[in-house]
């Protein structure tokens, strides 16, 4: 999830406004591939993001078999021509290329897209102001996420209102017997949870 959001907008913004951050042979190599190049990063970025999510809704709409696979190879195809025609860079195409196959790797179709739609304002924004820009985007979506509410319970409860009661079922599960109370963010009157639901039922008990 965080490759498929983060890639693309922290290359961008290492290679315009933070090179430091990377060795010296790997800025040689990048600065060789983008010598040739007639648009700025932010402009290249832009171009192979736009193609790979036009060939993968192309992709949505071949037959399921071979969809997925047209889009990836399809992405890769044209993104080796347009490197040899001198319209990209190679880094470029590489870094599209792992950030789209992340975005594969989402289980969740509705947050996959999500993170898509949000990649190009975080784009905008490392091309402009850098790992500042990138780091005001993302608090820019912690305070939206923040004053969300799903059926007057906040979005991200029990991480935002910090509950550490309820951590138990959040980032991994703890086993049942060790899960002794109900969450509070579900505001039952009968907090303690039925010690009969916390063992596996014999047989008989299950008739």
């Amino acid at each position: 999830m965080f490759v498929s959001l983060l890639l693309p907008s922290f290359y961008l913004a290492v290679i315009n406004f933070h090179p430091e951050m990377l060795p010296g042979d790997l800025i040689i190599t990048i600065a060789a591939s983008r010598d040739i190049i007639p648009f700025p990063a932010l402009i290249e970025a832009l171009i192979m993001e736009i193609s790979f999510e036009v060939l993968r809704e192309a992709g949505i709409r071949i037959p399921t078999p071979i969809g997925q696979t047209v889009s990836i190879l399809g992405a890769l195809i044209i993104g080796t021509a347009a490197v040899q025609a001198g319209i990209v860079s190679a880094p470029m195409v590489i870094i599209v290329s792992l950030t789209g196959i992340a975005s594969f790797i989402i289980p969740h179709f509705d947050l996959a897209t999500s993170l898509r739609l949000l990649r190009f304002p975080l784009l905008f924004l490392s091309g402009m102001l850098g790992i500042l820009g990138l780091m005001f985007g993302l608090i820019i979506m912690a305070f939206h996420l923040c004053s969300l509410r799903s059926f007057g319970t906040p979005y991200l409860k029990p991480l935002a209102p910090l509950s550490f009661s309820d951590w138990k079922d959040t980032v991994i599960r703890a086993p049942f017997w060790a899960v002794k109370t109900r969450a509070n963010l579900y505001g039952t009157q009968n907090y303690v949870r039925n010690k009969n639901q916390m063992r596996p039922l014999m047989p008989e008990e299950s008739d």
